[in-house]
């Protein structure tokens, strides 16, 4: 399954606001962790001093002028977050997963193999081979059309919403061999570009 993505964020949401900076750093500055809208990008950005965020809030980080973020310092990795953003991922995430549900219904309608002995269904996770078939048979029928609908029409499933949340944590965290949703991270090497 390749799929093409314009891969920059144009919004993203606050997982934890720093006023003076990282504690024990020499310089101190307004700095936000936040995961992006689109492609759960995780972000470390520069907080104009003269404007405060706060925890959740939507905050324009595009090419345009923007109102609060001075600038995007860098894309970080999961370990690299505060215990409050941390905490406040998984919320957040439901939110932004329900917001999108369309975008995910359509990738259970959609959804293809991996390699000949995996489905990409099966990368979620609770779904083993018995809960891909049925996946695949009712999709078969009739697309899906919402997160209910998938549940009513499949014996025993686990919440897909959740389980859309479970993955695109498992991704962010590295934990992982194949990206569905997300695009691991990767160091910074001089001529890579983020």
């Amino acid at each position: 399954m390749i799929k093409v993505l314009k891969l920059k964020e144009e919004y993203a949401i606050v997982l934890d606001y720093l006023p003076i900076g990282y504690p024990g750093h020499f310089k101190k500055e307004p700095i936000a962790q936040a995961i992006g809208e689109d492609h759960f990008t995780l972000l470390e950005l520069i907080i104009k001093r003269e404007v405060k965020v706060d925890l959740r809030e939507r905050v324009y980080i595009g090419p345009e002028k923007r109102e609060k973020v001075q600038f995007i310092k860098g894309r970080i990795k999961y370990s690299q977050l505060t215990n409050t953003a941390q905490k406040e991922l998984e919320d957040v995430l439901q939110d932004l997963v329900s917001k999108k549900e369309e975008q995910f219904v359509n990738f259970f309608n959609k959804a293809g193999s991996i390699t000949v002995r995996q489905h990409s269904l099966e990368l979620l996770p609770g779904i083993g081979k018995k809960h891909m078939w049925d996946l695949l048979a009712q999709r078969e029928k009739k697309p899906f059309q919402s997160f209910k609908d998938i549940s009513e029409r499949v014996a025993l499933m686990p919440d897909p919403k959740n389980i859309i949340v479970e993955r695109i944590i498992e991704e962010l965290k590295g934990d992982t061999k194949y990206y569905i949703f997300t695009r691991p991270y990767r160091e910074h090497r001089p001529g890579y570009r983020r």
